[in-house]
């Protein structure tokens, strides 16, 4: 019967303690977001992380058979309006 006199107590401070904590954590926004950081980490962007000559994204430069790159040529021609 004594143990029970002291474990009331302590476990009224526990509750005490744990309701202070979550009070605080709803407070501090820690529940805000509960989705984002998971879907974050999928989205990461790794390109900072790949150096630039192993790079895949940067524009190829192709030969043109008219003697040219093809990157060099203009696709829209100069004399027709710009259509809105």
């Amino acid at each position: 019967m004594q143990i029970v006199m002291f474990l009331v107590p302590v476990m009224l401070i526990l509750v005490v303690m744990g309701l202070l904590l979550f009070s605080w954590a709803v407070k501090n926004g820690q529940y805000d977001d509960l989705e984002g950081p998971a879907h974050r980490i999928l989205y990461d962007d790794d390109k900072d992380m790949i150096p630039d000559e192993a790079r895949t994204d940067k524009p190829q430069k192709t030969e043109d058979p008219s003697g040219g790159t093809a990157d060099d040529q203009d696709d829209s021609p100069e004399d027709e309006p710009d259509r809105p």
